[in-house]
């Protein structure tokens, strides 16, 4: 199954709570002076225009990044996001949105690498069309992250961020993410690894975080960002949460600062709310 296309959720809310996380985990790893590697499974086209195409469809960024872009009130992690974002729009005007490849460019160092896979041929080519002339830094394929994975680790450097981002269109994604981190661990157990997955009705996406929490590692964390009640017709996403297997130390003590803003800020009705917990290891 490929019809789906993230152009279409570009900047929404869980975009938000995604990147606002990935800048996280990055900053953390360039802590050190010692190269890393970005691995994105599922990498998307890299860039998406808010002006036009897909995204002006449903607007979805308008109670996503358009509610954060003028604020002066923003926590300071909240801020370093939004930058990123605005970063790419240097005339003030918000019309371009950054996936997950780009937010990492813009924090990558010269000794850093970023790898990357999008098995939608659309998306794949407008993907490699933003990253030409990366050089030997960002690496792109056609292919099915989850099988691209193994390969992968553990990386030289020994250090990395994977983000496993993939659609949950086809419902066997939700057990590949579990079999793809069972698997990452044996190869790579003190990797990073973030997690992005929808808040649904149905089973497969709610008993995901459960799942996750049963891995072989020794420190976790799960957060999630519920905009809405459920809808009554038991369809559509009210929200989505990051797992991170290996977070930073900090994550926890930020994320207490920062959700209860983005539930008041990107809340939609009085059901917003946020879900916290982690296991130190």
């Amino acid at each position: 199954m490929l019809s789906y296309r993230h152009a279409f959720h570009a900047g929404n809310h869980a975009d938000v709570l995604k990147h606002f996380i990935e800048v996280q985990l990055l900053r953390y790893l360039a802590q050190k002076d010692k190269p890393f590697w970005y691995i994105d499974t599922h990498a998307g086209a890299g860039c998406y225009s808010l002006d036009s195409g897909y995204a002006t469809q449903n607007a979805e960024y308008q109670s996503g990044i358009a509610r954060l872009w003028e604020r002066d009130d923003l926590p300071a992690a909240l801020a370093d996001y939004v930058a990123q974002v605005k970063g790419i729009n240097p005339d003030g005007q918000m019309k371009l949105y950054p996936g997950s490849p780009l937010v990492a460019q813009q924090l990558l160092r010269e000794q850093d690498r970023m790898r990357l896979f999008e098995l939608h041929p659309s998306d794949s080519e407008l993907l490699f069309n933003n990253f030409d002339g990366c050089g030997s830094q960002v690496l792109m394929q056609t292919s099915d992250g989850f099988g691209a994975l193994k390969a992968l680790l553990p990386p030289p450097p020994r250090r990395a961020l994977v983000l496993i981002d993939p659609p949950y269109e086809d419902k066997q994604d939700y057990q590949r993410v579990v079999l793809a981190l069972g698997e990452g661990l044996k190869r790579f157990s003190g990797g990073v690894y973030a997690v992005w997955y929808p808040q649904l009705q149905r089973n497969d996406a709610r008993q995901l975080p459960e799942q996750l929490k049963q891995l072989p590692v020794k420190s976790w964390l799960n957060v999630a960002l519920s905009v809405a009640a459920p809808g009554g017709d038991g369809f559509g996403m009210h929200g989505s949460g990051m797992f991170v297997l290996n977070p930073p130390f900090n994550l926890y003590g930020v994320l207490q600062q920062v959700m209860p803003y983005l539930v008041k800020v990107l809340g939609q009705d009085a059901s917003a709310s946020f879900t916290l917990e982690q296991q130190a290891g």
